[in-house]
Protein backbone atom coordinates (compact mmCIF):
# COMPACT_ATOMS: atom_id res chain seq x y z
CA UNK A 1 0.00 0.00 0.00
CA UNK A 2 2.91 2.54 0.74
CA UNK A 3 4.73 1.98 -3.00
CA UNK A 4 0.97 3.05 -4.21
CA UNK A 5 0.51 5.69 -1.74
CA UNK A 6 4.05 6.97 -2.74
CA UNK A 7 4.24 6.33 -6.79
CA UNK A 8 0.60 8.00 -6.78
CA UNK A 9 0.97 11.23 -4.61
CA UNK A 10 4.40 11.51 -6.91
CA UNK A 11 2.50 11.06 -9.91
CA UNK A 12 -0.11 13.87 -9.30
CA UNK A 13 2.32 16.43 -8.07
CA UNK A 14 4.41 15.11 -11.14
CA UNK A 15 0.87 16.06 -13.07
CA UNK A 16 0.78 19.67 -11.02
CA UNK A 17 4.44 20.96 -11.41
CA UNK A 18 4.37 19.96 -15.38
CA UNK A 19 1.45 22.41 -15.66
CA UNK A 20 2.73 25.03 -14.04
CA UNK A 21 6.61 24.61 -15.18
CA UNK A 22 5.04 24.76 -18.92
CA UNK A 23 3.38 27.98 -17.96
CA UNK A 24 6.42 29.40 -16.35
CA UNK A 25 8.65 28.34 -18.97
CA UNK A 26 6.42 29.98 -22.17
CA UNK A 27 6.44 32.79 -19.58
CA UNK A 28 10.12 33.40 -19.25
CA UNK A 29 10.71 32.16 -23.25
CA UNK A 30 13.23 29.14 -22.26
CA UNK A 31 11.38 27.09 -25.37
CA UNK A 32 13.53 24.72 -27.58
CA UNK A 33 13.30 26.44 -30.70
CA UNK A 34 13.71 24.20 -34.26
CA UNK A 35 16.58 25.95 -35.90
CA UNK A 36 18.86 23.02 -36.44
CA UNK A 37 18.50 19.49 -38.59
CA UNK A 38 18.67 17.68 -35.47
CA UNK A 39 15.43 19.30 -34.34
CA UNK A 40 12.36 17.40 -35.59
CA UNK A 41 9.74 19.37 -33.57
CA UNK A 42 8.03 22.43 -36.21
CA UNK A 43 7.66 24.84 -33.08
CA UNK A 44 8.95 26.29 -30.02
CA UNK A 45 8.54 23.99 -27.22
CA UNK A 46 8.90 24.71 -23.46
CA UNK A 47 11.81 23.28 -21.52
CA UNK A 48 12.18 23.17 -17.51
CA UNK A 49 10.47 19.95 -17.38
CA UNK A 50 13.19 18.10 -15.51
CA UNK A 51 12.66 20.88 -12.57
CA UNK A 52 8.79 19.47 -12.38
CA UNK A 53 10.11 15.59 -12.21
CA UNK A 54 12.83 17.05 -9.57
CA UNK A 55 10.30 19.21 -7.35
CA UNK A 56 7.89 16.23 -7.44
CA UNK A 57 10.87 13.60 -6.65
CA UNK A 58 12.14 15.67 -3.91
CA UNK A 59 9.21 16.55 -2.05
CA UNK A 60 7.83 13.21 -1.50
CA UNK A 61 11.42 11.68 -0.80
CA UNK A 62 12.08 14.24 1.69
CA UNK A 63 8.63 13.22 3.79
CA UNK A 64 9.10 9.65 3.39
CA UNK A 65 13.00 9.89 4.13
CA UNK A 66 12.33 12.64 7.43
CA UNK A 67 8.65 11.88 8.47
CA UNK A 68 8.80 8.18 8.44
CA UNK A 69 11.19 5.49 9.07
CA UNK A 70 10.44 3.99 5.36
CA UNK A 71 13.76 5.06 3.65
CA UNK A 72 16.35 5.48 6.18
CA UNK A 73 17.48 2.53 7.92
CA UNK A 74 19.93 -0.65 6.45
CA UNK A 75 22.48 0.84 5.02
CA UNK A 76 20.68 3.76 3.40
CA UNK A 77 21.48 6.76 5.50
CA UNK A 78 20.19 10.51 6.04
CA UNK A 79 23.35 12.02 4.35
CA UNK A 80 22.78 9.85 1.50
CA UNK A 81 19.56 11.24 0.69
CA UNK A 82 20.88 14.84 1.52
CA UNK A 83 23.21 13.97 -1.07
CA UNK A 84 21.09 13.01 -3.60
CA UNK A 85 18.74 15.89 -3.43
CA UNK A 86 21.54 18.73 -2.92
CA UNK A 87 23.28 16.60 -6.21
CA UNK A 88 19.68 17.18 -7.97
CA UNK A 89 19.65 20.65 -7.31
CA UNK A 90 23.34 21.16 -8.89
CA UNK A 91 21.83 19.20 -11.80
CA UNK A 92 18.16 22.01 -12.54
CA UNK A 93 20.75 24.71 -11.84
CA UNK A 94 22.53 24.16 -14.67
CA UNK A 95 19.97 22.77 -16.48
CA UNK A 96 17.98 25.96 -15.99
CA UNK A 97 21.05 28.22 -16.81
CA UNK A 98 21.74 25.83 -20.28
CA UNK A 99 18.00 26.11 -21.29
CA UNK A 100 17.56 29.50 -20.90
CA UNK A 101 21.49 30.52 -22.01
CA UNK A 102 22.72 27.70 -24.25
CA UNK A 103 25.45 27.19 -22.23
CA UNK A 104 28.81 25.89 -23.81
CA UNK A 105 29.60 22.11 -23.65
CA UNK A 106 32.72 22.80 -21.72
CA UNK A 107 30.58 24.65 -19.22
CA UNK A 108 27.61 22.63 -19.47
CA UNK A 109 29.91 19.91 -17.77
CA UNK A 110 30.83 21.61 -14.74
CA UNK A 111 27.22 20.80 -13.35
CA UNK A 112 27.31 16.78 -14.07
CA UNK A 113 30.50 16.57 -12.56
CA UNK A 114 29.60 18.51 -9.40
CA UNK A 115 26.83 16.34 -8.94
CA UNK A 116 28.64 13.43 -9.37
CA UNK A 117 30.82 14.45 -6.66
CA UNK A 118 28.11 15.26 -4.63
CA UNK A 119 26.76 11.87 -4.68
CA UNK A 120 30.21 10.27 -3.78
CA UNK A 121 31.18 12.87 -0.94
CA UNK A 122 27.37 11.94 0.65
CA UNK A 123 29.37 8.10 0.77
CA UNK A 124 27.38 6.81 -2.13
CA UNK A 125 30.11 4.43 -4.11
CA UNK A 126 30.25 1.32 -6.06
CA UNK A 127 32.49 -0.64 -2.99
CA UNK A 128 32.40 -3.89 -5.32
CA UNK A 129 30.92 -5.70 -8.42
CA UNK A 130 29.92 -9.62 -8.05
CA UNK A 131 32.79 -11.61 -9.96
CA UNK A 132 30.35 -14.31 -12.32
CA UNK A 133 32.44 -16.59 -11.68
CA UNK A 134 33.47 -16.45 -7.89
CA UNK A 135 33.01 -14.26 -5.53
CA UNK A 136 33.17 -10.75 -5.61
CA UNK A 137 35.79 -7.80 -6.76
CA UNK A 138 36.52 -5.36 -4.15
CA UNK A 139 37.56 -1.21 -4.93
CA UNK A 140 37.34 -0.08 -1.18
CA UNK A 141 40.90 -1.12 -0.29
CA UNK A 142 42.59 1.86 -0.70
CA UNK A 143 40.80 4.54 1.42
CA UNK A 144 42.02 7.38 3.63
CA UNK A 145 40.08 8.16 6.93
CA UNK A 146 39.35 12.46 6.52
CA UNK A 147 37.20 12.49 9.71
CA UNK A 148 34.91 11.20 11.79
CA UNK A 149 31.03 12.12 12.70
CA UNK A 150 28.63 10.77 15.39
CA UNK A 151 30.55 7.41 14.34
CA UNK A 152 30.51 7.91 10.88
CA UNK A 153 33.77 7.69 9.08
CA UNK A 154 34.20 10.22 6.07
CA UNK A 155 36.57 8.86 3.95
CA UNK A 156 38.26 8.95 0.57
CA UNK A 157 38.52 5.47 -1.45
CA UNK A 158 40.27 5.92 -4.46
CA UNK A 159 38.81 2.55 -7.01
CA UNK A 160 35.44 3.09 -5.58
CA UNK A 161 35.22 6.68 -6.14
CA UNK A 162 37.26 6.68 -9.40
CA UNK A 163 34.86 4.24 -10.75
CA UNK A 164 31.17 5.71 -9.42
CA UNK A 165 32.54 8.99 -10.76
CA UNK A 166 33.04 7.76 -14.04
CA UNK A 167 29.55 5.49 -14.10
CA UNK A 168 27.69 8.16 -12.96
CA UNK A 169 28.96 10.87 -15.41
CA UNK A 170 28.40 8.19 -17.94
CA UNK A 171 24.93 7.69 -17.24
CA UNK A 172 24.16 11.27 -16.97
CA UNK A 173 25.67 11.54 -20.68
CA UNK A 174 23.81 8.33 -22.17
CA UNK A 175 20.40 9.79 -20.90
CA UNK A 176 21.34 13.41 -22.10
CA UNK A 177 22.53 12.01 -25.71
CA UNK A 178 19.73 10.18 -26.02
CA UNK A 179 16.91 12.97 -25.32
CA UNK A 180 16.29 13.09 -29.21
CA UNK A 181 12.67 12.23 -29.27
CA UNK A 182 9.15 12.83 -27.40
CA UNK A 183 9.36 10.66 -24.15
CA UNK A 184 12.02 8.63 -24.81
CA UNK A 185 14.03 9.25 -22.12
CA UNK A 186 11.14 9.42 -19.62
CA UNK A 187 9.97 6.27 -20.61
CA UNK A 188 12.78 4.24 -20.26
CA UNK A 189 13.59 6.03 -16.85
CA UNK A 190 9.91 5.07 -15.78
CA UNK A 191 11.03 1.11 -16.98
CA UNK A 192 14.16 1.31 -15.49
CA UNK A 193 12.43 2.52 -12.39
CA UNK A 194 9.93 -0.36 -12.12
CA UNK A 195 12.36 -2.96 -12.69
CA UNK A 196 14.78 -1.66 -10.09
CA UNK A 197 11.71 -1.81 -7.56
CA UNK A 198 10.45 -5.09 -8.85
CA UNK A 199 14.55 -6.05 -8.44
CA UNK A 200 14.62 -4.99 -4.59
CA UNK A 201 11.25 -6.41 -3.90
CA UNK A 202 12.37 -9.47 -4.80
CA UNK A 203 13.29 -12.78 -2.47
CA UNK A 204 16.97 -12.45 -3.46
CA UNK A 205 17.41 -8.99 -2.71
CA UNK A 206 14.95 -8.00 -0.56
CA UNK A 207 15.45 -4.04 -0.30
CA UNK A 208 11.90 -2.23 0.72
CA UNK A 209 13.57 0.99 0.92
CA UNK A 210 15.65 0.86 -1.99
CA UNK A 211 12.22 -0.25 -4.43
CA UNK A 212 10.39 2.73 -2.50
CA UNK A 213 12.84 5.24 -4.36
CA UNK A 214 12.57 3.84 -7.32
CA UNK A 215 8.76 3.53 -7.54
CA UNK A 216 9.20 7.83 -6.15
CA UNK A 217 11.35 8.43 -9.23
CA UNK A 218 8.89 6.58 -11.05
CA UNK A 219 6.18 8.16 -10.41
CA UNK A 220 7.51 11.63 -10.77
CA UNK A 221 8.57 10.47 -14.38
CA UNK A 222 5.40 8.97 -15.48
CA UNK A 223 3.53 12.28 -14.37
CA UNK A 224 5.63 14.18 -16.54
CA UNK A 225 5.42 11.80 -19.77
CA UNK A 226 1.54 12.57 -20.01
CA UNK A 227 2.39 15.75 -20.95
CA UNK A 228 6.00 14.43 -23.18
CA UNK A 229 4.45 11.80 -24.81
CA UNK A 230 4.93 12.24 -28.82
CA UNK A 231 3.43 15.28 -29.87
CA UNK A 232 5.43 16.52 -26.69
CA UNK A 233 3.77 19.52 -24.69
CA UNK A 234 6.94 20.09 -23.04
CA UNK A 235 10.45 18.70 -23.07
CA UNK A 236 12.65 17.55 -20.01
CA UNK A 237 15.50 20.04 -20.99
CA UNK A 238 19.43 19.39 -19.73
CA UNK A 239 18.33 19.18 -16.19
CA UNK A 240 15.76 16.66 -16.47
CA UNK A 241 17.95 14.31 -19.05
CA UNK A 242 20.61 14.58 -16.83
CA UNK A 243 18.59 13.89 -13.70
CA UNK A 244 17.34 11.11 -15.38
CA UNK A 245 20.83 9.39 -16.00
CA UNK A 246 22.24 10.79 -12.07
CA UNK A 247 18.88 8.68 -10.67
CA UNK A 248 19.41 5.64 -12.54
CA UNK A 249 23.13 5.95 -11.52
CA UNK A 250 22.46 6.28 -7.84
CA UNK A 251 19.43 3.40 -7.55
CA UNK A 252 21.98 1.10 -9.44
CA UNK A 253 24.60 1.60 -6.50
CA UNK A 254 22.63 2.46 -3.22
CA UNK A 255 20.89 -0.95 -4.39
CA UNK A 256 23.60 -3.07 -3.37
CA UNK A 257 25.99 -2.48 -6.43
CA UNK A 258 23.36 -3.66 -9.37
CA UNK A 259 25.40 -2.27 -11.73
CA UNK A 260 25.17 -5.43 -13.81
CA UNK A 261 20.67 -5.15 -13.36
CA UNK A 262 21.36 -1.38 -14.78
CA UNK A 263 23.52 -1.96 -17.57
CA UNK A 264 20.57 -4.65 -18.83
CA UNK A 265 18.25 -1.66 -18.41
CA UNK A 266 20.73 1.22 -20.34
CA UNK A 267 22.45 -1.41 -22.24
CA UNK A 268 20.78 -0.53 -25.73
CA UNK A 269 21.23 3.49 -24.76
CA UNK A 270 24.62 2.56 -23.76
CA UNK A 271 26.04 1.08 -26.90
CA UNK A 272 23.89 3.98 -29.08
CA UNK A 273 25.70 6.86 -27.39
CA UNK A 274 29.19 4.70 -27.78
CA UNK A 275 28.46 3.85 -31.31
CA UNK A 276 27.88 7.75 -32.28
CA UNK A 277 30.42 8.70 -29.78
CA UNK A 278 32.99 6.64 -31.84
CA UNK A 279 31.80 7.84 -34.78
CA UNK A 280 32.54 11.49 -34.18
CA UNK A 281 36.15 10.68 -32.48
CA UNK A 282 36.70 8.40 -35.98
CA UNK A 283 35.49 11.58 -38.35
CA UNK A 284 37.44 14.21 -35.82
CA UNK A 285 33.77 15.84 -35.05
CA UNK A 286 33.08 17.81 -31.80
CA UNK A 287 31.13 15.03 -29.36
CA UNK A 288 28.71 17.79 -28.67
CA UNK A 289 27.84 17.90 -32.26
CA UNK A 290 24.42 16.75 -32.62
CA UNK A 291 23.35 14.52 -35.46
CA UNK A 292 20.49 11.71 -36.76
CA UNK A 293 22.76 9.10 -36.36
CA UNK A 294 21.43 7.67 -32.91
CA UNK A 295 19.28 4.42 -32.94
CA UNK A 296 15.76 6.48 -32.39
CA UNK A 297 16.55 8.59 -35.47
CA UNK A 298 16.96 5.42 -37.71
CA UNK A 299 13.98 3.93 -36.74
CA UNK A 300 12.10 6.72 -38.02
CA UNK A 301 14.75 6.69 -40.84
CA UNK A 302 12.84 3.34 -41.72
CA UNK A 303 9.70 4.26 -41.81
CA UNK A 304 8.16 3.65 -38.40
CA UNK A 305 6.46 6.75 -37.06
CA UNK A 306 7.83 8.86 -34.20
CA UNK A 307 5.65 6.98 -30.70
CA UNK A 308 6.32 3.41 -32.83
CA UNK A 309 10.17 4.48 -32.64
CA UNK A 310 9.90 5.19 -28.72
CA UNK A 311 7.53 2.34 -28.08
CA UNK A 312 10.00 0.11 -30.09
CA UNK A 313 12.56 1.31 -28.01
CA UNK A 314 11.50 1.47 -24.66
CA UNK A 315 10.07 -2.19 -25.50
CA UNK A 316 13.61 -3.40 -25.98
CA UNK A 317 15.14 -1.74 -23.12
CA UNK A 318 12.29 -3.10 -20.77
CA UNK A 319 12.48 -6.62 -22.92
CA UNK A 320 16.44 -7.18 -21.84
CA UNK A 321 16.09 -5.00 -18.09
CA UNK A 322 13.03 -7.70 -16.95
CA UNK A 323 15.96 -10.52 -17.58
CA UNK A 324 17.59 -8.73 -14.02
CA UNK A 325 14.78 -10.08 -12.23
CA UNK A 326 15.34 -13.45 -13.16
CA UNK A 327 19.18 -14.02 -13.87
CA UNK A 328 21.95 -14.57 -11.61
CA UNK A 329 25.51 -12.67 -12.29
CA UNK A 330 26.66 -15.05 -14.48
CA UNK A 331 23.43 -15.37 -16.55
CA UNK A 332 23.25 -11.45 -16.29
CA UNK A 333 26.93 -11.66 -18.03
CA UNK A 334 25.85 -13.35 -20.73
CA UNK A 335 22.38 -11.21 -21.59
CA UNK A 336 24.91 -8.76 -21.84
CA UNK A 337 26.73 -10.27 -24.30
CA UNK A 338 23.64 -11.40 -25.75
CA UNK A 339 22.54 -7.62 -26.16
CA UNK A 340 25.47 -6.36 -27.76
CA UNK A 341 25.50 -8.65 -30.76
CA UNK A 342 21.38 -7.70 -30.68
CA UNK A 343 22.81 -4.27 -31.25
CA UNK A 344 25.06 -5.35 -33.83
CA UNK A 345 22.08 -6.71 -35.78
CA UNK A 346 19.86 -3.92 -35.29
CA UNK A 347 22.22 -1.59 -36.02
CA UNK A 348 23.32 -3.02 -39.80
CA UNK A 349 19.74 -3.65 -40.13
CA UNK A 350 18.64 -0.71 -39.94
CA UNK A 351 21.44 1.07 -42.09
CA UNK A 352 20.67 -1.80 -44.69
CA UNK A 353 16.89 -0.87 -44.86
CA UNK A 354 17.67 3.09 -44.47
CA UNK A 355 19.91 2.77 -47.57
CA UNK A 356 17.18 0.96 -49.74
CA UNK A 357 14.86 3.37 -48.73
CA UNK A 358 16.95 5.91 -49.96
CA UNK A 359 17.92 4.12 -53.51
CA UNK A 360 14.30 3.35 -53.99
CA UNK A 361 13.39 7.22 -53.30
CA UNK A 362 15.85 8.02 -55.79
CA UNK A 363 14.72 6.12 -58.44
CA UNK A 364 11.62 7.52 -58.19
Amino acid sequence: MVYILAAGLTFLLAVVFTRLIKSLALKLQIVDQPDRPRKIHKQPIPLLGGAAIFLSFTLVLFCFSFFTDLVIKDFILAKHILGIIIAGIIIMIGGVLDDKYGLKPKLQIVFPILAAMIIIASGIGITHIRNPFDGVIRFDNWEYILFWRQGIAYKITLLADFFTFVWLLGMMYTTKFLDGLDGLVSGITVAGSFIIFGVAMSKNVAQPNTALLAIILAGAFLGFLIFNWHPAKIFLGEGGSLFAGLMLGTLAIISGSKIATTLLIMGIPILDVAWVIARRVFSKRSLSSGDKKHLHFRLLDIGLSHRQAVTFYIFLTALFGSLALVLQTLGKLIALLALIIVMLILAVTLVILYKKKSAYAKQE
